[in-house]
């Protein structure tokens, strides 16, 4: 089963980032995956299988997304 990543989505981490957050906000979804620590703004790019080790949970999901109506 495939792991489904959302814009948005609030994260927390195994470790907490230097800063002391362990909060982070997915930015970008693709291949890879860009997360904006929540205390100091620090963007952080991981590759797919690297997110999925190093998150805990996650704290708020993002927006469903939308998908075009076919006509």
């Amino acid at each position: 089963m495939v792991e489904e990543i959302r814009l948005g989505d609030v994260i927390k981490t195994r470790k907490p980032h230097p800063c002391g957050s362990d909060e982070w906000t997915v930015i970008r979804t693709g291949a890879d995956i860009k997360i904006r620590c929540a205390r100091c703004g620090r963007i952080v790019m991981l590759d797919r299988e690297t997110y999925l080790k190093r998150k805990k949970a996650v704290l708020v999901r993002g927006p469903e997304p939308v998908t075009p109506a076919a006509d």
